[in-house]
């Protein structure tokens, strides 16, 4: 569970100040309010962060399993069998270890008395703030079926999404990994025998002969020394991911990528509005939906620019107005926010945005392969026109000698 600093005002009016211990900042507000104290300022204490290295290796949970998880909760809340009950029949029918560990914690929480959002929220690589806030509200509300349909109804459109992103993704990616193995086997095996052959000959070689000798000298002198830096890369790429700055530039760099930043974009976005709208049809105050909706989208830039949303909310403006400011928006969505705000049915005014989104990112993805081919031929072609010039020059050269002899 989080912490959280307050300032407020007791019963007398006497100024008071302290820490609480909630859920989220919302439970934190009742949980004050519950001990008649108004609070005037909260704010979650952030600990001083250390560096883990296991966090560098540690997983989530994939998305399928949780869905499972989500159907089951959903049917066993349904059927009226008690909550501890219910959880202790799913402990044994889990195939992936880390839910079955993380289910086997959540029934010795819930046996000591903890409620289930406090339990669900202790794993945070199992459950995101967005689905521990919803089963909150279904635990106050006493609706909990309900949240576990809507959370259910979420993970499907999300899994759905991620499907298509990869399908898409899996073609190029394939080839550029085709193009690194030759470009390897190559270096280190093929143009090494070439390099032998000409050297008999003892003739000057052309520029793009000597360029490919060259370049595999080096992979053949150097590869474990190039194994090394590319491994000291990676970890390298994820301590920095880790701090707030390179986050925050890694993620405004995806969203400006040539091809595939348009549909990081709008898939976030798409993300954004559903689970908004998921969270304001559950009850969810504006501005804690938006405090947890960041999180669920899942880049640090738009985060800031949705927690922007939030500051602006809490100031006293408009959804509308706090979006048009946060220039994530296209003008048409931004009307569709307008007239849902003006009506009164922001909720689904926002599904008809993320179905926007949704049909948007499955345009582009279905061109993404074709936009990327071109890319794709282009880069082979100029390898083989560069191994072509190297390799048969010289030998062009060496037919051309003898002939003349």
């Amino acid at each position: 569970m989080a912490h959280f600093r307050y300032r407020g005002r007791d019963e007398t009016g006497t100024l008071v100040d302290g820490v609480v211990e909630a859920v989220n900042e919302s439970a934190a507000a009742d949980m004050l309010m519950r001990r008649a104290i108004i609070p005037l300022n909260l704010n979650e204490v952030v600990p001083g962060r250390e560096f883990n290295w296991r966090g560098l290796l540690a997983r989530r949970l994939p998305l399928s399993e949780l869905l499972m998880f989500t159907r089951q909760m959903l049917s066993l809340t349904r059927s009226g069998i008690p909550l501890l009950q219910a959880l202790a029949g799913l402990v044994e029918s889990q195939r992936h270890p880390l839910m079955a560990s993380t289910l086997k914690d959540i029934v010795e929480q819930l046996t000591a008395g903890r409620p289930l959002s406090a339990a669900l929220n202790q794993h945070p690589l199992v459950f995101t703030p967005l689905y521990v806030a919803m089963v909150h509200v279904g635990e106050n509300t006493g609706r909990l079926d309900q949240a576990f349909e809507r959370l259910s109804e979420h993970l499907e459109q999300e899994q759905d999404t991620k499907r298509r992103i990869q399908s898409a993704m899996r073609y190029p990616l394939l080839v550029l990994g085709f193009i690194a193995v030759a470009v390897a086997v190559l270096n280190i095996l093929v143009i090494p025998k070439f390099a032998q052959m000409f050297a008999k000959f003892g003739a000057e070689l052309p520029l793009p002969t000597r360029i490919l000798i060259a370049t595999s000298e080096f992979f053949v002198s150097w590869w474990p020394l190039l194994l090394l830096a590319l491994v000291g890369g990676v970890i390298g790429i994820k301590v920095w991911l880790t701090t707030e700055s390179g986050r925050l530039s890694w993620d405004g760099w995806k969203l400006r990528l040539p091809i595939v930043g348009s549909i990081i974009s709008r898939a976030s976005l798409g993300r954004f509005a559903r689970s908004l709208s998921m969270m304001m049809r559950g009850g969810v105050p504006v501005n804690q939906s938006l405090s947890l909706v960041a999180d669920a989208v899942d880049n640090r830039f738009m985060h800031d620019r949705i927690i922007g949303m939030r500051r602006g909310i809490e100031a006293g403006d408009t959804i509308s107005r706090t979006a048009s400011g946060a220039e994530l928006f296209t003008p048409l969505v931004l009307q569709m926010i307008s007239v849902g705000e003006e009506t009164g049915r922001i909720d689904e005014l926002l599904d008809d945005v993320a179905a926007f989104y949704e049909r948007e990112v499955d345009y582009e993805l279905k061109g993404l392969t074709a936009k990327i081919e071109p890319i794709l031929l282009t880069l082979v072609a100029g390898m083989v026109l560069v191994l072509a010039l190297g390799v048969y020059l010289p030998m062009w050269d060496m037919f051309n000698a003898v002939q003349g002899r």
